[in-house]
């Protein structure tokens, strides 16, 4: 996939909802020859779950708002791939005491593709395998992703 080397970078600043209202943090996105590197800096986490696993993925909606974050829409998937190779599907946030950190390049999308769409956090970890989204609970957080 070719990008224009003069996409704009971007940001998501994320805030928890009702069910983990005490995190927060950014999604940043950089935009580099041919790839996007995303980093991912979490703070508040939940820690008293299952699993430290908690998945992460790009929305199609524009907004974090309804009950349960409901104006997320689906995941980002311009080619109609099956779960998990839809564009917006990343690799899982890793926990640790109550933070997280991801820095992940992915050749999916452009920055420019995914301004004004959301990124979701969710309660547990993706499956990889269930569709159309990994079976993954309750969303938990959002941001909206901007120009920086």
């Amino acid at each position: 996939m070719y990008c224009c080397p003069a996409c704009c970078d971007a940001i998501a600043r994320i805030k928890g909802g009702p069910d983990a209202p005490q995190v927060s943090g950014e999604v940043r996105f950089y935009q580099e020859c041919g790839n996007v590197l995303l980093v991912a800096e979490l703070s508040g986490m939940p820690t008293g779950g299952e699993s430290a696993f908690f998945a992460l993925h790009i929305h199609d909606g524009d907004s974090c708002g309804g009950e349960d974050f409901g104006r997320t829409g689906g995941h980002y998937n311009p080619h109609g791939a099956a779960h998990p190779d839809h564009a917006g599907d990343l690799p899982p946030l890793l926990r640790f005491c109550d933070r997280a950190f991801l820095a992940v390049r992915t050749d999916r999308f452009c920055v420019k593709d995914v301004v004004g769409k959301t990124v979701v956090i969710y309660a547990g970890a993706d499956d990889f395998r269930s569709q159309p989204a990994g079976n993954a609970g309750k969303k938990i957080a959002c941001g909206v992703i901007c120009r920086k």
